[in-house]
């Protein structure tokens, strides 16, 4: 069965109705990815909160910092699997996909991040991020302190703790209003590299 047409449980104003500099930021949107995130549209039902959202975004997922924007989209799609978070694990699935060149890292870190072949350093990154996402209260120093031995420094540890908040944010806004993810991230990203990984005929 697909996913409803609806984008969001609640109202989604028409694009047309926004002010000029929201129906920009979409127009940009548009020019960059090809479409509209459907998280954009949903905020948009408040659009000061829009505002805000996008500067937030912007800042923890695109500026520069310690963390590498893939690094950013895995904690992403761990904390977002943790949560069982449908809009981020299509859309962040798919960054992951894009940013890697590997479709198979995508779909494993969705569906079970401890089976993927990840560096002991995005390992220790994703450990951390699940720890935090399922029982907060359970971080301790030894914790950071394995972060600090793959060699991420605190501002890093920061960012990482930063990015895993944001989305724990992000997941619990999309289940509370049921936001869809557009039907485009689905299809995107997924051809393997032409040297292709193992073919276990499965």
């Amino acid at each position: 069965m697909n996913e409803p047409e609806r984008i969001s449980a609640l109202p989604v104003p028409e694009e047309e109705s926004l002010d000029p500099d929201l129906r920009k930021y979409f127009t940009i949107c548009r020019e960059k990815l090809g479409l509209v995130p459907n998280v954009l549209r949903a905020y948009s039902f408040r659009p000061e909160r829009l505002r805000r959202f996008i500067d937030m975004y912007n800042e923890i997922m695109l500026s520069d910092g310690p963390l590498t924007k893939l690094e950013r989209e895995m904690i992403a799609v761990v904390v977002s699997a943790r949560n069982r978070c449908t809009y981020c694990l299509v859309a962040h699935g798919q960054a992951v996909r894009r940013l890697s060149g590997d479709p198979v890292l995508g779909e494993m870190l969705v569906m079970n991040y401890r089976q993927a072949a990840l560096s002991p350093r995005d390992r220790a990154m994703l450990d951390f991020v699940w720890t935090l996402t399922d029982d907060p209260m359970a971080i301790h120093e030894a914790d950071r302190q394995r972060l600090r031995d793959q060699g991420f420094c605190d501002e890093a540890i920061w960012d990482i703790a930063e990015t895993a908040s944001f989305f724990n944010y992000t997941n619990r806004m999309a289940h509370a209003v049921e936001m869809q993810p557009n039907r485009a991230y689905h299809a995107m990203d997924r051809s393997l590299p032409a040297s292709g990984g193992a073919d276990d005929g499965g």
